[in-house]
């Protein structure tokens, strides 16, 4: 589905997606459209005073944010650092959890860069969720021939295995 070699931003469609209450974005898939399969991008839109994603941690691909526009914070780890349009910000693999916050009174646009692969393990330190992801194509989690989000409970190796 790719159009071309070159992309104006203005031309991203844009799907909402949230959860009604402190997570709301406008958020368009850029690297399929540009044939991109091993590289991921897309154009995140965040309304004044809310988030994209919960505070989470990537363990097989980085991320790098562009700041196009807005102003907010960047949650790594412990640190709530202020963010600004022209801005590049880290998240890279297996480091710290991260998240975006508009903390802002316009929106904050910007786009969400990241390495692509087949599988994918993302822990969410505030919730005490996992999210284990396998079988991806490309830059689309819904592609996965599995996926799992839940809490792990302890369990032996062999723990409900049949003899």
């Amino acid at each position: 589905m790719s159009g071309g070699p070159i992309l104006n931003i203005a031309d991203v469609p844009l799907a909402e997606r949230g959860n009604g209450g402190a997570f709301a974005v406008k958020w368009g898939r850029v690297g399929p459209l540009l044939g991109l399969q091993a590289l991921g991008c897309a154009l995140h839109v965040v309304p004044a005073g809310k988030k994209a994603f919960p505070f989470h941690r990537h363990h097989v691909m980085d991320e790098l944010f562009y700041v196009l526009a807005g102003e907010g914070e960047y949650r790594w780890g412990e640190d709530k650092l202020k963010v600004k349009a022209g801005d590049l910000i880290a998240a890279p693999a297996g480091t710290k959890p991260h998240q975006l916050i508009n903390t802002g009174s316009g929106e904050l646009r910007y786009l969400g860069i990241s390495s692509m692969a087949a599988t994918e393990v993302v822990d969410y330190p505030d919730s005490g969720k996992l999210g284990v992801m396998a079988g991806m194509k490309g830059d689309d989690f819904k592609s996965a021939t599995f996926r799992g989000m839940g809490r792990i409970q302890p369990a032996d190796y062999f723990d409900g295995e049949n003899d």
